[in-house]
């Protein structure tokens, strides 16, 4: 596996080393002792995946307190573009964000340490999307803010026109308030 440091401290685009054949190919999704080489040092404890169909977003979501998640994401069918925004009060790049396609095609994965707010958007024409997390579900620590604050202003690939969200998503609040109660 080959681990590319983004400017988010924490934040790593992991390659897996794929072969392919006549047949089609094979790589390894996840491997611990390579994690470990590449400073990603999580105890995942639950897969979850979502299918989506195009133009979707879900994000910017993140856990907090005890219940904070680290990610490891990949796309099992389709596009996406990724999304990820420091927001660690302490962090020299708080309030920057990174976004990278992840396809089922260049098999790239994308570990999100814990602190980090993530969404995707969905930009072929359905996406199945798997993560392993290191921390169950805790409702009460849900936390985020909506998607399109023009304080972060995200490019989000996709018309504004033809972006789907939840209802839950448009309740967010912005960056700022977000920010203020941290």
């Amino acid at each position: 596996m080959e681990f590319i440091k983004t400017e988010i401290e924490g934040l790593t685009l992991v390659k897996p080393r794929v072969f392919e054949d006549d047949r089609g190919h094979f790589f390894e999704s996840y491997n611990q002792e390579s994690m470990k080489e590449g400073d990603i040092n999580c105890n995942f404890i639950q897969d979850n995946q979502s299918y989506s169909c195009y133009g979707t977003i879900r994000g910017m979501h993140l856990q907090t307190g005890e219940y904070a998640q680290s990610k490891l994401v990949r796309v099992i069918k389709g596009a996406v573009l990724d999304v990820v925004a420091d927001v660690r009060p302490q962090s020299t790049t708080f309030g920057k964000w990174f976004s990278v396609k992840l396809t089922d095609s260049n098999y790239q994965q994308l570990f999100i340490p814990k602190g980090m707010a993530h969404g995707f958007a969905v930009l072929s024409q359905d996406a199945i999307f798997q993560y392993k997390v290191d921390n169950y579900y805790h409702q009460l620590s849900e936390s985020g803010f909506k998607f399109d604050d023009p304080e972060l202003n995200i490019d989000w690939l996709l018309p504004i026109n033809e972006r789907i969200t939840s209802s839950k998503d448009q309740k967010l609040p912005s960056f700022s308030d977000f920010r203020n109660s941290l």
